[in-house]
């Protein structure tokens, strides 16, 4: 794309495989910004962080398979689908390098896409989430089973205000346990130590939805150890709000993460 040219401002679906996502782009010569939420969450929860940020930069949110109003359903929520349409959003508005923002399971998207994509990530940032760590058991997955069950009655009731997926509780329940697989340290550290792309941390404060006692901060404890292993990476920050509230009441560290990797400047600045 020439650099002459001003991306203009758009929404809409984008196809991929079996469905169609709900993709938002505010257009501009701004380094872009592709925002990957957590693992039931909208494009909605960064519009804090955006507006911090400002017209400096070209964000570029959705909503994954089956969440939010208007993405549709799907027969594949696996998380490598989910890594997969970075990629066909990226393709589908003309973006070829971009930085990555993920929280909570899209930071776990976000950090292997970095990882696979050295020549096109411009850095990445990682908002609670891919952290390794063994959380996952046996006993764990029937707890999530158990909890995704409980909640299978009134889940159906929010779905029209696009809070809660268009999935079953089963289906609800294995994208949770494959995310434990996924966040194993020996699946997620070689993903993290092979990053080569500038990447922070903003890191939340004590427990989150579903924990309990202090897992989740024995949780964190090990990003110390992935930073001092990979130049590349940082913890930019560890803030006061738990895991659910970081976006709204921390956007601000959030803001200052991406800031610190790219700050905002014309296209041609990010290799455009």
């Amino acid at each position: 794309m020439s650099t002459n040219v001003r991306p203009a401002a758009w929404s809409g679906l984008v196809p991929v495989d079996d469905t169609a996502l709900a993709v938002t782009d505010t257009g501009g010569p701004g380094i872009p910004v592709v925002y990957l939420n957590g693992q039931f969450a909208t494009q909605g929860y960064w519009r804090r962080v955006i507006t911090e940020l400002g017209h400096g930069y070209r964000h570029i949110t959705y909503d994954e398979r089956a969440r939010g109003r208007t993405s549709h359903r799907s027969a594949d929520y696996s998380f490598e689908a989910a890594v997969r349409d970075v990629d066909a959003v990226l393709a589908a508005r003309g973006v070829e390098r971009a930085l990555v923002l993920g929280w909570s399971y899209g930071a776990f998207v976000a950090a292997h896409w970095a990882s696979r994509n050295p020549g096109r990530a411009l850095g990445a940032v990682l908002v609670d989430g891919a952290q390794p760590y063994d959380w996952l058991d046996e006993a764990m997955e029937q707890r999530i089973r158990k909890q995704f069950r409980r909640w299978g009655w009134f889940l159906p009731l929010l779905r029209p205000t696009g809070l809660t997926p268009r999935m079953n509780a089963d289906e609800l329940a294995r994208c949770n346990i494959e995310l434990g697989r996924v966040a194993r340290e020996r699946e997620l550290a070689p993903v993290l130590d092979a990053i080569a792309v500038p990447t922070r941390y903003v890191v939340a404060s004590g427990a989150s939805l579903g924990s309990r006692g202090d897992e989740q901060e024995r949780i964190r404890a090990g990003l110390a150890a992935v930073a001092a292993r990979n130049p590349a990476i940082e913890i930019s920050a560890k803030v006061a709000s738990n895991h659910g509230a970081i976006l709204r009441k921390d956007f601000r560290a959030v803001a200052d993460a991406v800031r610190e990797i790219t700050p905002a400047g014309p296209a041609d600045r990010a290799g455009r």
